[in-house]
């Protein structure tokens, strides 16, 4: 038998309440143990308590209050200690419950939690009075303010009917008011849809007759267009034959007197260049210089044979070049792609122009490089070399075919050599009179500097 904080036996402790702890004697009971809480060290609390010993008391109810409850309820020594706390705050109540006559003034539920925690004698009996007593005066409570709540909706009630009674007058009188209303608007707007539907008649009568008028104008119009197109027309065909007419006039004389002057001056420069050639002396020919023979310090013609250049020799490009009026003209890609292909090809275009640059400069002929516009993905920006004219092919046109229009347009008797290493424009050229030279050639000659 356990003893109380006394010294007399608890004879309570023996004593099982049989059914649920009351809420409001659970609350109480919270209370007591979170009051009580405060004065125990940490070592005096449960393992499972001991993390709450620092919140406040209101706190300690609030989150640990089921803990606590449990705790009292299962640790003897732990609600032993709690007893005697509050045996120190309510000993008089503490007093009055160990001598068996709780206060008749005192609350039944703080009796009943006091007990609960003090366990004398008859403890379950004041807990289950208490709880009794707590539901009686719920149930009191609850049948009061059900009667008040009952009371206070039956004036309600009275009150609400008598309102609904003049509203229903009210909304009634409004009612037939807007009924009124509704008939006349109803009139009105009778009377307004024959309008409309006269109005619509005069409207669609009117928009077919402008409507026709419309395509009378119409048709108007397109003849008068159609005209008017025709003669502009006549008028444009006129005036472009007019114009290719006169264009043609002045092409004609400006390419014709192009072509004879340039053979002009080459007729010139060849003669010139026979006589340094032939060191012709500025009077007429002796009649003893018609003798065939050969002079001391002539050559003979077994040393002229000795000049005869292989077709692969690099110098025969610059006996050509030396011509007068020479005209250079270049396959540019069949050149690149025969010295450097592995190289981009607009690197390859930098390289061949600038060493044509350089060829022009020392040869002082007419250099010409043609590239196929095929090959170009985007239209190129590239600043021609001084002394060199880059063209590329138009679209649907070849680079071979360009060449072979340069040729063409060269008048008879200029030298004009076409280096490529393609055989079929090779021979085209050389029946144009043109002098076909081979890539490698070239390559070898600029590769001289």
């Amino acid at each position: 038998m356990v003893e109380s904080s006394g010294g007399e036996p608890d004879d309570g402790a023996a004593e099982v309440l049989d059914r649920p702890l009351p809420d409001g004697v659970r609350r109480r009971v919270v209370q007591i143990v979170s009051d009580g809480f405060g004065g125990l060290t940490l070592a005096e609390l449960p393992a499972q308590l001991r993390q709450y010993a620092r919140f406040t008391p209101t706190r300690r109810a609030k989150f640990a209050a089921n803990a606590m409850a449990a705790a009292v309820e299962s640790d003897t020594l732990f609600r032993q200690r709690i007893g005697e706390r509050l045996r120190e705050v309510q000993p008089e109540l503490a007093g009055a419950l160990d001598a068996g006559s709780p206060p008749p003034a005192a609350d039944p539920l703080d009796v009943a939690a006091a007990a609960y925690v003090l366990r004398p004698t008859g403890w379950v009996k004041l807990v289950t009075a208490a709880g009794e007593e707590a539901q009686r005066a719920d149930a009191e409570r609850v049948d009061d303010e059900t009667r008040a709540e009952l009371d206070r909706l039956r004036e309600e009630l009275v009150l609400a009917r008598g309102q609904t009674k003049a509203e229903t007058e009210r909304l009634r009188t409004e009612l037939e008011s807007v009924r009124r209303e509704a008939e006349s608007m109803h009139r009105k707007l009778r009377g307004a849809l024959s309008d409309v539907k006269r109005g619509e008649a005069a409207l669609r009568k009117a928009a077919a007759e402008v409507e026709a008028v419309r395509a009378e104008g119409q048709a108007q119009v397109s003849a008068a267009e159609s005209e008017t197109r025709r003669i502009k027309a006549r008028l444009g065909e006129a005036e472009a034959a007019l114009e290719a007419s006169r264009k043609a006039a002045r092409e004609g004389r400006s390419v014709e007197d192009m072509r004879v002057r340039l053979l002009l001056d080459t007729v010139l420069d060849a003669a010139q260049g026979l006589r340094r050639e032939l060191a012709l002396p500025p009077v007429s020919v002796r009649p003893a210089e018609t003798v065939d023979a050969v002079e001391p310090g002539r050559m003979s013609p077994k040393d002229i044979a000795t000049r005869a250049l292989s077709e692969n020799d690099p110098a025969i490009l610059d006996q050509l070049l030396a011509l007068p009026q020479a005209h250079l003209v270049v396959d540019g890609y069949n050149v690149t792609k025969t010295g450097y292909p592995t190289m981009p090809l607009d690197k390859q275009r930098l390289r061949l122009l600038g060493s044509l640059s350089q060829l022009a400069l020392q040869s002082g002929a007419e250099v010409t490089c043609v590239f196929d516009g095929a090959e170009l993905a985007a239209p190129v920006l590239l600043a021609p070399p001084r002394g060199v004219r880059v063209l590329f092919s138009k679209p649907g046109v070849t680079a071979d075919e360009l060449i072979r229009q340069l040729v063409r347009a060269e008048p008879p008797g200029r030298p004009v050599v076409v280096v490529s290493t393609d055989r079929e424009v090779a021979d085209g050229i050389a029946k144009a009179g043109a002098r076909p030279v081979a890539s490698a050639v070239l390559l070898k000659r600029l590769s001289r500097g």
